[in-house]
């Protein structure tokens, strides 16, 4: 069930048996030689349609820019700083809490959205805000995050895997949309690895846009064994959260 696709009288509906809902949040930003520059809004909203559809559950619109500014120096790469994506998050749930969604869910595609969904969050309870009286229940948790996926990641990648470009991220963008595989040689083959500072800084490092991978390792058919993995550890967290 999509929030975008509903009419005001189907959520309103909808509140009246159920106050969860999942927001996907990601990013757009370079990803390498051969991933979508969507790849990290891509993947959450994609595992997140999927839960939605096996569990009933109303699945918002993605938050699809987040905090890049690390890859500012890569064309098509966009980002808002760390205090407008807060902002950003925190009215997002001030408009569901006013409909009575008192159980919001942010289902995360990027690490450079970490720390600023948690301080938003940490925000939101600061403010004593609560859904139509009663209290307000925020979760963030990432795609990847889970038991299955961590395990597939392994057994299909290894340390091949990476850090940023992953192989497993391009496959399952690829998953979600497979007439956008590109077929690039990479190379080296694995990426090499290093700290992150400024976005000029990046390029100069990782000239190519990976960090630690080889997502010329990514498919369709993983994305696919990928995606059930995301959809079950999620759905679990989700069910665990709403419980």
């Amino acid at each position: 069930m999509q929030l975008q696709q509903s009419t005001w009288q189907e959520v309103e509906a909808y509140l009246a048996g159920s106050s969860g809902i999942i927001v996907p949040i990601g990013s757009t930003e370079q990803h390498g030689p051969n991933g979508l520059i969507g790849t990290d809004a891509i993947c959450p909203e994609t595992v997140a349609r999927g839960v939605g559809e096996e569990t009933a559950t109303l699945v918002a619109p993605t938050l699809s820019i987040g905090m890049s500014q690390h890859h500012m120096a890569f064309p098509g790469s966009m980002t808002l700083k760390p205090s407008t994506l807060l902002l950003v998050i925190v009215e997002v749930v001030e408009s569901l809490a006013r409909h009575g969604f008192d159980r919001i869910y942010f289902l995360n595609g990027h690490g450079g959205n970490i720390a600023t969904l948690g301080a938003a969050i940490n925000e939101v309870y600061a403010s004593g805000l609560e859904a139509a009286d009663r209290p307000l229940r925020l979760r963030q948790r990432n795609w990847w995050s889970g038991e299955k996926v961590r395990k597939l990641q392994q057994k299909l990648y290894g340390r091949a895997d990476g850090a940023h470009a992953t192989a497993s991220e391009v496959a399952l963008s690829w998953f979600a949309h497979p007439d956008s595989v590109k077929d690039v040689e990479m190379s080296p083959k694995i990426a090499p690895m290093g700290p992150i500072r400024d976005a000029e800084d990046f390029r100069r490092s990782f000239p190519d846009g990976r960090m630690g991978s080889d997502p010329s390792l990514a498919s369709v058919e993983a994305g696919s064994d990928l995606y059930d993995a995301a959809v079950g550890d999620v759905r679990r967290d989700f069910e665990a959260f709403v419980g």
